[in-house]
């Protein structure tokens, strides 16, 4: 038996009278993100070239593949900053194989047009990523952000229920940040935040080694891990 929504008893009424909750009658399921179809695309095209590998085999096979590769994933967030006087926003555009910090800006305000500077910043530096993932705020659902990933035809993925990837990364960037320089220090300008989180970020880049990616400072592992084609370009 099921809902018949023509039905002269109220839809309420008959989910009621079928023990059916009404979150369940009207439940829209949300549409496939393109992260998700091009992850499951790559999980058909390995069962094809590999028909032995069960579940647990595609699994790790993912897994090895999902950080071991410069410009597969970048991570963008943004962060508060404090202030003498109030905070500021700190944006970044990460590779997630690597940690390597792409791009970055320091705003007073918390709008798009920040997140699509740096964005085009990290594409003309890097080239596209395969897939950028964000969280939900404001700032990345905007039309003109979403607008820059498909004229490049990079994949959105955002945080949230169900989501495959999250902003883990960043967000052990955002802790490291804070810690080793932020909370330290008392900026009364912004201009001076700007210019000390600018020195830092760049010798996080090129100083500061990683044990994740095997003990290699987050600039040497991202050109080891870029596709060969990528690192002779």
């Amino acid at each position: 038996m099921m809902i018949d929504r023509n039905h002269a008893l109220p839809v309420s009424r008959q989910a009621k009278l079928l023990d059916i909750s009404r979150g369940a009658v009207y439940y829209v399921p949300k549409p496939i993100s393109e992260a998700d179809l091009k992850l499951m695309r790559h999980i058909d095209e390995l069962h094809l070239q590999h028909p032995f590998m069960g579940a647990r085999m595609l699994r790790r096979t993912l897994a090895q593949e999902g950080v071991t590769r410069a410009n597969q994933v970048w991570a963008l967030d943004t962060t508060y900053i404090p202030m003498a006087q109030g905070f500021v926003y700190l944006t970044a555009v990460v590779d997630v194989a690597s940690r390597r910090v792409l791009a970055h800006k320091l705003a007073t305000t918390l709008e798009a047009h920040h997140a699509v500077e740096i964005m085009a910043q990290a594409l003309t530096r890097y080239g596209t990523p395969e897939i950028v993932n964000t969280d939900q705020g404001s700032q990345f659902t905007a039309t003109e952000f979403v607008a820059v990933l498909t004229k490049i035809g990079a994949a959105l993925s955002m945080d949230g229920k169900g989501a495959w990837r999250d902003n883990v990364f960043v967000e052990r960037l955002w802790r490291t940040v804070k810690y080793e320089r932020v909370y330290l220090k008392t900026y009364d300008t912004v201009s001076e935040a700007r210019a000390d989180l600018a020195e830092y970020l760049n010798w996080y880049n090129l100083e500061r080694a990683h044990s994740s990616v095997g003990d290699l400072t987050p600039d040497q592992a991202y050109w080891q891990m870029l596709p060969p084609m990528e690192r002779a370009a």
